[in-house]
């Protein structure tokens, strides 16, 4: 992904709550108070502690941490929903703080869609038209509108369900009509708030990989809240970890399962399998170092590529009992798996922790 740009991008963001909240961030960045002298001193809660990231185009970027932790909080600041106490937005290098109530309006009927936990569908209207209600506010034509919400209704497999009432419809359903709502203004970004968690496991499992599937097909910009590692491994391609405000180590969920950056991620990460997050290239030798002790690699043995995890990789192995040649994007032999790398893999962690 490194090679996109940044579609959202936040400098320095901190969020002080409370009437004294400028006093209070001059004290905790200028004297270092901490949280609790904040709140005793200026009666103010520090919500946002400095927190920097971007966000590149088409990403699905998770920001996690236990309740509490600002996840919330800061993802609200992406759409001003609430104001920054200082920092920097930028969406598409254009500055959030500095649009006008037109323009901020404009930013947020048009370009950016939000899905939150609890789906605030209205009851009493149907399906199609509680989908097609962001068209609605910006004055689409009741025929265009329809349109819309109906190919939307395909694309979160909820055809023949458009005339019922929101609340005929189970959990999970109101789920996707809370997606297809978000999707149906086709808006650029999308802004996730623990959407799947208030759903039964099966169902959170089904829509983790429908949203996936779709949103390699719509390839929307997505800031994905959670507070469950195992949802934000499966659809993130990077993850934001935070604690008290402050975001403690962003990387790949390979990155931070492999390599956490302190015992607080260490502890996060315990529970998720080597084998969902660890890839090929992590774990290959180069062909060189493996032909010089070994012969030269015949032309018979089984590919795999570059991304494929490691249990796909032992899987693989396991009926063939010979080295894996690693592929990249261009079908270029790039590397060599041996049984000897994969048990090291999952014993070690395979990057010689």
């Amino acid at each position: 992904m490194g090679s996109l740009s940044s579609a959202i991008k936040i400098e320095n963001v901190w969020k002080v709550f409370g009437n004294n909240s400028s006093e209070a961030l001059d004290a905790i960045q200028n004297h270092g108070i901490s949280k609790n002298e904040a709140l005793e001193k200026y009666n103010s809660v520090i919500g946002v502690s400095d927190v920097s990231f971007d966000v590149k185009q088409g990403e699905i970027f998770c920001v996690m941490g236990l309740s509490g932790s600002g996840k919330s909080t800061l993802v609200r600041h992406i759409n001003r929903l609430l104001e920054p106490t200082s920092g920097k937005i930028l969406i598409n290098d254009q500055d959030v703080m500095k649009l006008d109530r037109e323009n901020l309006q404009e930013l947020r009927n048009k370009k950016i869609g939000m899905v939150f936990q609890n789906f605030a569908l209205m009851p009493h209207r149907s399906v199609v038209d509680n989908i097609a209600m962001p068209l609605e506010i910006r004055g689409v034509s009741k025929n265009d509108r329809l349109d819309a919400a109906n190919k939307i209704l395909d694309i979160v497999e909820l055809q023949g369900w458009g005339n019922k009432f929101a609340h005929e419809l189970s959990g999970g359903m109101q789920q996707r009509v809370g997606l297809a709502r978000a999707l149906a203004a086709d808006p650029e970004f999308l802004l996730m708030d623990e959407p799947f968690s208030a759903l039964d496991p099966l169902i959170r499992r089904q829509l983790q990989t429908e949203f996936i599937k779709l949103s390699k097909q719509m390839k929307k910009t997505t800031v994905f809240i959670t507070h469950d590692l195992d949802e934000a491994v499966r659809v993130g391609h990077r993850i934001a970890i935070m604690r008290d405000g402050k975001v403690i180590q962003i990387g790949t969920p390979e990155q931070i399962v492999v390599s956490p950056a302190d015992d607080y991620v260490a502890d996060f990460v315990k529970g998720i399998s080597r084998l969902k997050v660890v890839q090929a290239k992590s774990i290959m030798q180069t062909i060189q170092d493996y032909e010089k002790k070994n012969s030269a690699l015949s032309d018979d043995l089984e590919t795999v590529h570059e991304h494929d995890l490691l249990s796909r990789l032992i899987e693989i192995s396991k009926s063939k009992q010979k080295p894996l040649v690693v592929k990249d994007e261009n079908k270029k032999s790039v590397g060599v798996i041996t049984q000897s790398d994969l048990l090291r893999a999952v014993v070690e962690g395979g990057d010689g922790e």
